[in-house]
Formats: structure tokens, C-alpha cells, sequence
């Protein structure tokens, strides 16, 4: 643990983004609701045991961190003080936004309504392309942040008319405790809930989220363990495991496969990774190949070619794949839903925006198929 604040201290440092590490809120918010903190966001933490001379071992995720008193996890917001594992990140949120639902990407979940989106500090793997590593790969201590216990939070997503809270941009499963209250009590104010999820993450604690939650978007890193150890700073086999126990507990799961040239973007590795799926989770579950950028530690490499994509596509598609996209690539025809039956348009997409959908109480207007997802 200590090695790993380090490094993110030294990369602060040294590339000046230490003093410029800020939070965007949207102005929609009242301040009222967002109280200052002290310490209502430690909360004694799930999923851990002790051990012996107050040393815990976390359960939450794989790396099951042998924690001593003083110290804190891998992901750097779970502490050990006095033998009691507490988070450090409840409720306290560096990141509220209003987005669509397009932008999880979730497609087959409610198209064209908003999302609640918000995020604490902390992520339990070191992803080298990290999009939000200003606020993923920091201490909670090092970022700008309010505390929202989680009936507030509901209350925000009614009063803005969210039908949905999302759980995002870092890594919901270091925050956990969290996710799960607000998922609960927005079952009661008819708010739903969504997790934005590595899936690096033990069974027990995805079941008991999958009790709560409505959907849950994984990003599957890549079909090679070498690139999870080396690019990720992970393992594969708990997230493959993470989505078996998805399609058990019936619980709506789309899959995103980010591109990125050189490193996984072989149609061997895509192939594989396609026939997978379809033997362990079935041909319908969502698979959205998207576009990377240079971000963070690989400004090295370009762009994904569209050509790339488009590949990847085809592949997964020719593996008997049903709903596959392509993402971050605006007005590409990859983005839209078509029927796997009569293969007429269902959803027309533009970026994020809905122009056109066909899918009537969960079936194709034009040959009344049943179209797996959440539409209403």
C-alpha cells in the first residue's frame, strides 16, 4: 500500500497535478444538501475479519489485503484503526453530474432518461489508460469533496427527475457500503440503480449488491490475464467470474470492451473472448466495443482506428453475438439497436441522444420479438 501512495504522490508532484485536482458539481444542486464534512463519511466498512493484534483482512474484493492498524487497503479508502476496518469514502462524493443513461453506456436500460451520477475517491486496480485518474487514483483526503448520506442523495434524483442513481467514473466497489444503502432506499422512493464496475470484486458482496441494484455495467479490460497484470495491475478470472454471477442472479448486466490499439485489439483475443460470452452468458448480453483516447499513462499510443472497431464488431457479431456496438464514435451505425430477427432499426442513436425507438413494451414493432432489457 505504501508503495502505491507513493508513486501517485510522485506523479502528482511531478507533473504539477497535485495543485490542480478539482471537482465539477452541477450548479442544479443545492448547498444545503450537501453538508460539510467532518466524519459522518467513516463508517465501519463490510466484508472483513480479524485476524490477530488488530490486523483485518479485507474480503471485498480479490486482493483480500492483510491491513495492520494505522494502514489502510489497496485502494487506499479503507482503513484499520484499532482493529475496526472503516471506509473512509461514505457518502463522500467528489463527483455529482446529471448524464443520460446513453453515457454509462447502458442501451438496453431505460434509453433517453438521466441518470444521478456520482462517484467517491478510490479504485482497487491501476489502470494505465484510467480516464478519471484525477479522482480514481488519488486519497480521498487529496480531492475536493461534500458528504451526502444517501436519503439525500434519493432526494436529489427525485426532486431532478433522475429516474435512476449511477454509480460511476471511479469504482463502485470501494465504496460499497454506500452504493448499497442508496440502491436500497431508492427502492422505496421508486429511484433505480445502476453500478459502472471493473467487476473486480468477491461473490458475496456482488450477490448482495445484485439484491439492490437494477443493472450493472462491467468493463471487461481485456480477454488476456498478462494485460490485466501488466496494464491493469489485476487479474482476469475474477471479473469473468463477476459476470457469471451476474447472468445467475437474472440481474440486466452490459459489457464494454475498450479498444485500445496494440495492446488487446487482436481478432484472435476478440474471438476468443466473443465465444466466451456466448457459451458462459448467452447471445444476449450487450457488448460495446468503444474508441480509446490518450489518457494518463498511454498518450503514447493513437487513437483506435475505426477500421479496428468495426473488426471487433464483426467478429463478435459472426460468433453469434446479438446486440453489439461500437462507442465513441458519434453517428457511426454501430450505435444503434437492430432486431436480431427481422434485423429492422429499434434504436436510432446519436452520440447520446435518442432519435428514434421502435421497442414497444419491450418487443419489436415490427415482428413483435422479444428484445431483452429494462424499458420500462
Amino acid at each position: 500500500m505504501a508503495n502505491k501512495v507513493l508513486d501517485r504522490r510522485k506523479f502528482l508532484k511531478y507533473t504539477g497535478a497535485g495543485i490542480a485536482l478539482t471537482v465539477s458539481y452541477t450548479k442544479l444542486l443545492p448547498e444545503k444538501l450537501l453538508a460539510d464534512l467532518k466524519e459522518p463519511y467513516k463508517k465501519e466498512a463490510r466484508y472483513y475479519k480479524k485476524i490477530e493484534e488488530n490486523i483485518v483482512q479485507c474480503q471485498l474484493c480479490p486482493r483480500e489485503c492483510f491491513v495492520s492498524d494505522g494502514n489502510r487497503g489497496y485502494c487506499d479508502v479503507r482503513e484499520n484503526q484499532n482493529g475496526t476496518y472503516y471506509t473512509l469514502v461514505y457518502g463522500r462524493l467528489v463527483a455529482i453530474h446529471i448524464d443520460p443513461i446513453e453515457k454509462k453506456p447502458l442501451f438496453h436500460f431505460l434509453p433517453g432518461t438521466n441518470a444521478l451520477s456520482v462517484a467517491t475517491a478510490g479504485c482497487n486496480v491501476d489502470c494505465k489508460f484510467c480516464q478519471n485518474w484525477n479522482i480514481a487514483q488519488a486519497l480521498p483526503e487529496e480531492v475536493p469533496s461534500k458528504f451526502v448520506p444517501p436519503d439525500q442523495l434519493v432526494s436529489l434524483a427525485v426532486k431532478y427527475k433522475s429516474p435512476t442513481m449511477a454509480f460511476t467514473y471511479t469504482e463502485p466497489v470501494v465504496f460499497t457500503e454506500y452504493v448499497y444503502d442508496c440502491a436500497s432506499f431508492g427502492k422505496n422512493h421508486n429511484v433505480r440503480s445502476v453500478m459502472i464496475s471493473n467487476g473486480y470484486i468477491n461473490k458475496k458482496p456482488m450477490q448482495d449488491l445484485c439484491g439492490v441494484l437494477d443493472a450493472v455495467k462491467i468493463d471487461l479490460k481485456s480477454f488476456n490475464d498478462n494485460f490485466y497484470k501488466k496494464i491493469v495491475r489485476g487479474t482476469l478470472k475474477p471479473v469473468l467470474d463477476t459476470l457469471v454471477t451476474l447472468k445467475e442472479s437474472n440481474k440486466w448486466f452490459e459489457m464494454v470492451y475498450l479498444v485500445i490499439p496494440t495492446l488487446n485489439d487482436k481478432k484472435e483475443e476478440i474471438a476468443n473472448m466473443s465465444k466466451w460470452i456466448l457459451s458462459n452468458l448467452g447471445p444476449d448480453v450487450p457488448i460495446h466495443f468503444t474508441r480509446f483516447h490518450p489518457e494518463y499513462l498511454l498518450t503514447n499510443l493513437p487513437p483506435t482506428p475505426v477500421k479496428t472497431l468495426e473488426i471487433a464488431y464483426n467478429t463478435a457479431k459472426d460468433a453469434g453475438l446479438n446486440f453489439v456496438y461500437i462507442g465513441n464514435v458519434p453517428g457511426h451505425q454501430a450505435e444503434n439497436t437492430y432486431c436480431p430477427n427481422c434485423n429492422k432499426l429499434l434504436i436510432q442513436r446519436l452520440g447520446f441522444s435518442i432519435k428514434e425507438n421502435n421497442i414497444v413494451d419491450g418487443k419489436c414493432k415490427f415482428c413483435g420479438k422479444d428484445i431483452p432489457g429494462v424499458w420500462k
